[in-house]
């Protein structure tokens, strides 16, 4: 049997094995101050933690939002493709308690919104507009960006490692507490309570409001059938 004496010095160990990791701890600790009180944030909540690495550009700031208790780990791009001489309304806004994983990318041209409690994995591509390539005369480079849309992810929602969330025109939402498994490309709107997946992504699994079920594909009339435990389809990360 472990003493308590014994369980200390092992917590002690573990914490202190590597001295080094607390410099990036402190530079992330000062960043994250640095641009709350410095970056003309078109509004920002406290306790927020950005990772020095990401890149969020002074320019771009008063067109973003961001809530408080915030993570924005390493390695992040918040990135406004609005020009940036022109004022209004956030282009980008993280709400409350949200967790931006490493690797993220957050492209906005018009609207891109995360309400309270989004988790995004590793490596996830939200993007509310895309590159023009009809004129075939033109290298894809020179034509520009589609007018784009606006993209709504409802509060709770997980979003799995490595997938795109892309809305070239119209609006796409994702109600709340949706879940799209890893590697998954959603380009359209989906219910509350749905676990969707694929490329292009569906619903394999959601739950039923009347009936208190989960079941698998559409809740809708004659479209589901009750969810076996067995029939695992999620397979996304945090970190």
């Amino acid at each position: 049997m472990t003493r308590p004496t014994e369980h200390r010095n092992d917590t002690r160990v573990r914490a202190f094995e590597d001295p080094l990791q607390l410099f990036p701890r402190i530079l992330t600790k000062l960043y994250s101050i640095w641009i709350s009180q410095t970056y003309p944030f078109a509004s920002v909540g406290g306790h927020i933690s950005v990772h020095y690495t990401c890149e969020l550009r002074r320019s771009i700031a008063h067109r973003v939002s961001l809530g408080q208790n915030l993570l924005i780990a390493k390695d992040a791009w918040i990135n406004v493709s609005t020009p940036l001489e022109e004022a209004g309304e956030p282009v980008i806004s993280i709400e409350d308690n949200c967790c931006i994983g490493r690797r993220c990318q957050i492209s906005a041209l018009n609207q891109i919104h995360l309400e309270p409690e989004v988790i995004l994995s590793p490596s996830v591509l939200i993007m509310d507009h895309s590159h023009a390539y009809e004129d075939v005369t033109l290298p894809v480079a020179a034509q520009g960006v589609t007018e784009g849309g606006k993209i709504t992810i409802g509060q709770g929602c997980w979003i799995g490692h490595h997938a795109a969330i892309i809305c070239d025109k119209g609006e796409l939402r994702l109600g709340r507490n949706c879940v799209v498994a890893a590697n998954s490309v959603v380009t359209r709107s989906f219910p509350p309570y749905s676990v969707i997946s694929g490329n292009p992504a569906r619903v394999v699994k959601q739950f039923d409001p009347a009936k208190k079920v989960w079941v698998l594909g559409s809740s809708g009339p004659g479209q589901s059938q009750p969810a076996k435990p067995q029939n695992a389809v999620i397979v996304a990360q945090r970190n």
